[in-house]
Order: C-alpha cells, then sequence, then structure tokens
C-alpha cells in the first residue's frame, strides 16, 4: 500500500470510529449539472466541471458524514428546479434551502410554494455596496415575517458590515431562526469587527457556521488565525448555537472535503467532546431536523 493509500485508508478508518457516537452533518454543501435541462442563470459564473450529488455522497461515506444541507447554489440564481429534484431522489440524506427574488414583491409567497414542496429554510446574500441595500429595504420584513409563519430557518450569507442589519430585522421576530453563513466571513485582518457578528448573541435563535476558516486564514492548515474567531464565535454563542460546514466544492479551491472536517473535529482544541457533538450534529439538528 502506498503512503497517500494508508492515509486515506487511516483517515477514513478514524473517520467512521469518530463517526459511531452520532451523525455527523454537514449543513452547507452546493450541488449543479451542466445540463439543458437545468439552465444557469445567464450572467452565472459557472465552473468547468459538475458539482454532482453522487461526488458528494463519497465524500460523505469516506468522512463519516451522514446527512447534509444543500444550499441552493448562485449558479442558478431563483430557479430551484434541479435542487429540487435532486431532494427527490435523495429523500432523507439531504435536505434543501431554497433562494427566492429579494427584489420581489411575491418572494414570500415564492417561498410558502417552495417549502410546500420540501424545500427547508431560504438564502439571501446581500452584497456589501450600494448593491446590497435592498437588504434593508421594504421587502425584507413580509419575506422574514413568512420565514418566521412557515417555521423554516433563514440563513444569510452576508459581510460582517450588515450583521446591525441582520439584528433590527430580527427586533420585531423573536421567534424566527435565523443562521449565519460563514462568520459573516470576517476579514482576518479586522478583528474588531467580528463584534457586530458577536453583538448578536443578543438573538436566541440565532446560530452561526464556523465555516470558512479555509478562506479567512493566511496561514497554512489548521488555519490558526482564523481558528482565533472560531474561539470568538464559541465564547460568545456557545456549542449549542455553532456549528461547522464544508462549503463542499467551493471548499476545493483552497482546500479538502477532509480538512474542513478536521479542522473542527481534530485541531480546535478548545472544543471538548461534548463540545464536538453539539457543533458537529446536535446543533444542526436543532436547525434542520433530519428524521431518524
Amino acid at each position: 500500500m502506498s503512503d497517500v493509500s494508508r492515509r486515506v485508508f487511516l483517515g477514513a478508518a478514524a473517520m467512521s470510529a469518530f463517526a459511531a457516537d452520532y451523525p455527523i452533518l454537514d449543513p452547507h454543501v452546493h450541488v449543479w449539472k451542466h445540463d439543458p435541462a437545468y439552465p444557469f442563470a445567464p450572467d452565472a459564473r459557472v465552473p468547468e466541471r459538475d458539482a454532482a450529488p453522487e461526488t458528494l455522497l463519497e465524500h460523505m461515506r469516506v468522512n463519516g458524514v451522514s446527512k447534509t444541507v444543500i444550499i441552493q447554489v448562485i449558479h442558478y440564481r431563483y430557479d430551484n428546479r434541479y435542487l429540487a429534484d435532486v431532494l427527490k431522489r435523495y429523500k432523507g440524506t439531504f435536505q434543501g434551502v431554497c433562494r427566492v427574488d429579494p427584489l420581489s414583491a411575491d418572494a414570500p409567497d415564492d417561498l410558502a410554494r417552495l417549502t410546500g414542496q420540501g424545500f427547508r429554510g431560504v438564502r439571501l446574500s446581500p452584497a456589501g455596496n450600494a448593491s446590497g441595500d435592498w437588504f434593508r429595504g421594504p421587502l425584507m420584513p413580509p419575506l422574514w415575517k413568512r420565514c418566521q409563519d412557515l417555521k423554516v430557518p433563514m440563513t444569510v450569507l452576508a459581510p460582517i458590515s450588515r450583521m446591525p442589519e441582520v439584528g433590527a430585522l430580527l427586533e420585531k421576530l423573536p421567534d424566527l431562526t435565523v443562521v449565519i453563513d460563514h462568520m459573516a466571513d470576517c476579514p482576518i485582518d479586522q478583528p474588531a469587527e467580528l463584534e457586530k457578528l458577536l453583538a448578536l448573541k443578543r438573538y436566541p435563535n440565532l446560530f452561526v457556521k464556523i465555516s470558512h476558516t479555509w478562506s479567512l486564514s493566511r496561514q497554512p492548515y489548521p488555519w490558526t488565525d482564523a481558528q482565533q474567531y472560531v474561539k470568538r464565535v464559541y465564547d460568545a454563542f456557545g456549542p449549542q448555537r455553532i456549528m461547522w460546514a464544508t462549503d463542499w466544492p467551493i471548499v476545493e479551491n483552497v482546500s479538502t472535503y477532509e480538512r474542513a472536517l478536521s479542522v473542527v473535529r481534530d485541531e480546535m482544541k478548545f472544543l471538548n467532546a461534548e463540545d464536538k457533538q453539539w457543533v458537529l450534529s446536535k446543533t444542526i439538528q436543532r436547525v434542520w431536523p433530519f428524521p431518524a
């Protein structure tokens, strides 16, 4: 057996043993396919290769991940048909988070229709510049209110500068579950800015994905500088309100699925065994319950 094959084998064996105690759930992946039946948006920047669910399932198998939440990729904009078909094909293994057009007054009804098809939440991604100022416009409160009424999570991909606006939207919606993606991608050289995210700890139904350590870091694996952000988020929110994620296949632009998991499982020394059970499994189950 070659050294590389041996490392892969031993890593998979170790992961299988670790995962035996509880199911590891990945709450943030994407899938897409070059297929004229599912056209990409005209202005989308689409990678050359596919991100097929079959490839994802193999990564899950090797790394001991039992279920995942697939986030509608921006390549399709608000056409959720491909993800809807994937969810039907692999019912019980995946849950899906849709996208709706935030500039449309019909967005709340579109969300209701999509949740009726089985989607469990919606994702919004306002830019930090003026093009994302719709995030504080009049169309947001009705959409967020509908999300609360439907009892599905609101997932927000937004820069750290938008976090006070998240708080403003939550003031009148105490029962809405909100998930902030990737620690709001706070730049690693602006640690004071992370306080804008930490201030949201006062909303008990707000959760944070501690993903993108590999993207934020300016250091090699295990991305110790970005781990310092995770430690601050952990101290503020506690393990019951934070969750890991791979962001596959985007992670492969910088690192690997395996390392997106191992950095949390093996390298974050401030997490004890019970913390890891929350971060890798139980917190995700709170937000996206999978059937037993």
